[in-house]
């Protein structure tokens, strides 16, 4: 179904005491004029040039309004000009920024806007001194020498840092044999600033020396593309070209979080237009309210004291309820948005061991038969929880595989009748569980170690997914039992997710470019839009109320809530 906004069916909530609320300024102001009105005229132009290109086409300049958390960005066209619809932009005084690879902003002074007529800013871009801060994982994928089957490996390097801080090391083979297993032992929603390390491994990963050989296969490799020995890469900094054409043709708000820690892994929208984040490091449901910047964060006892923190999926029921996997507490939860009060289920004994991980649930088909589907990356297993019982069983489909096979079932999406389907990220498949009998039935993706990682069900019961390491977007036909896949058009760009929107369009966002990519299947045809700064995108969300679309993202790695407005 393509994906709406969360269906609550109620007015907005009233604040329930005891909360922590963190309050951000008041950035944003519709004014006066109509919708139309505002966007018809504008608040701030200018043209942005450089000596050595002229005009320049597909720079990002971002509107920050001084001592606010918004920033309103917007991308030059073809002849350099860029402007600002008037209402996006409140009277008063804002700081620039760019984002264009390779250039840096000339020294610029705050601009003074009126709110009485359009405000004129030309900027001058100077060549950078420092393009390899600039670089985003992508680009340092591509410039680094190897061959594909090395490259691929340093997807692996993205979940919790950016590939600048290895390719700046100075680390040689033997020290990489150090601070891969140190790397290792720190669980999925560390960084740099909040790390947490893991109780237990995985029960379906590598061990002994499976693993040691995948740590010297990848010591070996990094060792010759950073600076170990040489104060200097040998190899040249390769970039990716800027925006162009409907790419430029876009509006994009940061909503800036309060802590530089909160992780908005998840975002969605609901019905009255609220945004909530999951926050993946912290025990916190998180709510921004767009037209007014206020965050709320709804904390989350811990079940586990002595595991890491942390929250993942999130997503709805038909009722507007949002659901959670509380990962390393290995416990389903759900929040009553009407209340503002959590429910939750831990897992049974069995299954909650060390390793238990739930990251993904999945309530959206619960409506059919009173159930929710979840998962359990501890050893790949699939749990069912019964809303009237409370009872939870569980399937283990890789249970018989050949000993080292790895498989980690990442995503659990269910069909229009409950049935659920899963993507095993270790491998190419698609696998299905019955939700009468049982049974378990796998499909194999056309491109081989395609890694599918999360997706959705449209409304059709054909089930779209990111397919991280074969860079494509896919589509599983349920009741054909075929699949379909896109190829990115920008190499490495690891797709995490894919949402549909009420037009039919794919949308996914890059874990390595920075890059949200908007497909049209019938043709086949992608548009990527640059994002402001460097990020780390996770789950994509399409708010279809509005025209055109809306896109939401969190920017995982940049505590922030991105909100991208396609002006087509």
């Amino acid at each position: 179904m393509a994906q709406q906004r969360l269906d609550c069916g109620e007015a907005r909530m009233q604040k329930r005491a005891g909360w922590l609320a963190m309050v951000t300024g008041l950035a944003i102001l519709v004014g006066t004029c109509s919708p139309l009105a505002a966007q018809s005229q504008t608040a701030l132009s200018g043209r942005i040039s450089s000596a050595e290109e002229g005009p320049m086409e597909g720079v990002l300049i971002g509107a920050r309004k001084i001592g606010s958390t918004v920033t309103i960005n917007v991308v030059s066209d073809r002849d350099g000009r860029f402007s600002f619809p008037a209402g996006k932009l409140e009277p008063g005084r804002y700081s620039l920024k760019v984002r264009a690879i390779g250039y840096d902003l000339d020294a610029s002074e705050p601009i003074e806007v009126t709110g009485q007529g359009t405000v004129n800013a030309d900027l001058k871009l100077r060549k950078t001194e420092d393009l390899a801060s600039q670089l985003s994982n992508a680009e340092w994928i591509a410039s680094v020498p190897g061959t594909d089957q090395q490259k691929a490996s340093l997807l692996n390097c993205i979940g919790c840092h950016t590939l600048e801080r290895v390719v700046k090391s100075r680390y040689n083979v033997d020290d990489f044999m150090h601070v891969l297993p140190r790397m290792q032992g720190y669980v999925n929603q560390s960084i740099p600033g909040a790390a947490q390390l893991r109780r237990a491994e995985r029960l379906m990963e590598e061990r002994g020396d499976q693993r040691v050989q995948v740590y010297r296969g990848l010591a070996d490799y990094l060792s010759t593309i950073n600076l170990n020995g040489r104060d200097q890469w040998d190899y040249a900094l390769k970039t990716l070209p800027r925006p162009a054409g409907r790419a430029t043709r876009v509006v994009i708000t940061e909503y800036d979080l309060p802590r530089e820690t909160i992780q908005p892994h998840d975002v969605v929208v609901d019905a009255d237009g609220i945004a909530w984040y999951s926050s993946f490091g912290e025990q916190n449901l998180g709510r921004l309210d767009p037209r007014t910047g206020k965050v709320t964060e709804f904390p989350i006892a811990l079940h586990k004291p002595d595991f890491p923190t942390g929250l993942l999926g999130l997503r709805s029921d038909r009722e507007g309820n949002l659901w959670l996997g509380n990962m390393y507490q290995a416990r389903i939860v759900r929040f009553d948005r009407k209340t503002e009060t959590f429910r939750f289920w831990s897992l049974p004994a069995e299954a909650n061991i060390d390793a238990a991980q739930v990251n993904m649930v999945s309530p959206q088909s619960s409506h059919v038969d009173g159930k929710v589907w979840t998962q359990n990356n501890g050893f790949a297993g699939v749990h069912r929880l019964d809303l009237a019982s409370g009872r939870i069983e569980t399937f283990a489909p890789f249970k018989d595989a050949p000993k080292g096979e790895p498989h980690n079932i990442y995503d659990v999406i269910p069909d229009s009748q409950n049935n659920v389907y899963f993507t095993d990220f270790r491998q190419r498949h698609i696998g299905r569980i019955d939700a009468r009998s049982g049974a378990v039935s796998l499909f194999a993706a056309p491109t081989a170690g395609s890694a599918p990682r999360r997706g959705m069900m449209d409304a059709q019961d054909r089930l779209w997914f990111g397919e991280y390491r074969g860079n494509r977007i896919g589509m599983f036909d349920t009741r054909t039992e075929r699949f379909s896949e896109w190829l990115a058009p920008t190499a490495w760009s690891a797709p995490y997710d894919v949402t549909i929107d009420r037009n039919g369009e794919a949308w996914t966002g890059s874990m390595s470019t920075d890059r949200i990519l908007r497909l049209n299947p019938a043709t086949a045809q992608f548009v990527e839009y640059l994002l402001p700064r460097k990020t780390n995108i996770r789950r994509v969300f399409v708010d279809n109320s509005t025209t055109p679309v809306t896109f939401w993202v969190g920017s995982n790695h940049g505590a922030s809530i991105i909100k991208l407005e396609p002006l087509d």
